[in-house]
């Protein structure tokens, strides 16, 4: 029996492309919870459709697992340089 893994490779790609490009985005809570739920969504589908299971589910319970994650990662204080 073959598999066609190519659009599970493709979508994987996609998951750590965003991650990457979305991962130092923002310094307020609201834009850290919201790259954070993108981030989470990307690699939520793609673990998800890499395992066999459905990447909608994964998008969900990836972006809701990383938006709190990037809400509770931003600086809760902007340091001020003098600039």
């Amino acid at each position: 029996m073959k598999h066609n893994l190519a659009p599970k490779l493709t979508l994987g790609a996609l998951a750590v492309v965003s991650a990457l490009a979305l991962s130092a985005c923002g310094e307020s809570v609201a834009d850290r919870s919201i790259s954070g739920a993108g981030i989470g969504a990307g690699v939520g589908a793609g673990a998800a459709a890499l395992t066999g299971g459905n990447p909608w589910t994964g998008a969900i319970v990836g972006g809701a697992v990383g938006g709190v994650g990037g809400a509770a990662t931003a600086p809760r204080y902007r340091h001020y340089d003098g600039y």
